[in-house]
């Protein structure tokens, strides 16, 4: 079902997933969205958008091993809470999921920086409207 955009116009709705890696010392994982992306350069949780059909956990599961090389398993995905944001050409909605165990070494896949953040220093890095208010949320759990 189409959003509303401010002039009434119809937006489609894009869903998205996205994860707080959490490592052994309690650091979040930050990717940075590399040139020649939308808001590039900003920070961000990894994941990427669900396909058609596919489930947001399995989207998961394939976006973190394309872009960080890790594997995890769903039962190691739990989910914490949601963006929806609006913006000019699309609505998103982005679940977040905690993940604290998976296998094999994180590193970027795609060119990306990543960066082991503490969850008290996650709102000094530039991030897109929609994964700021899950800054928050995500602080308050660690």
């Amino acid at each position: 079902m189409p959003a509303t955009g401010a002039e009434g116009a119809e937006l489609p709705v894009v869903l998205v997933v996205a994860v707080a890696l959490v490592d052994a010392d309690g650091r979040v994982l930050l990717a940075q969205r590399p040139e020649g992306k939308a808001m590039a350069g900003l920070w961000e949780f990894p994941g990427g958008k669900v396909l058609p059909g596919e489930p947001p956990e399995a989207a998961l599961i394939r976006e973190l091993k394309e872009e960080i090389g890790i594997d995890v398993a769903e039962a190691c995905l739990a989910p914490l809470t949601f963006a929806s944001h609006r913006y000019e050409s699309f609505h998103l909605l982005m679940p977040l999921y905690v993940c604290r165990r998976w296998n094999g070494i994180v590193a970027a896949q795609e060119g990306q920086a990543l960066a082991w953040v503490r969850p008290q220093k996650l709102d000094q890095y530039a991030m897109p409207p929609a994964d700021k208010p899950l800054v928050a949320m995500l602080r308050d759990l660690l």
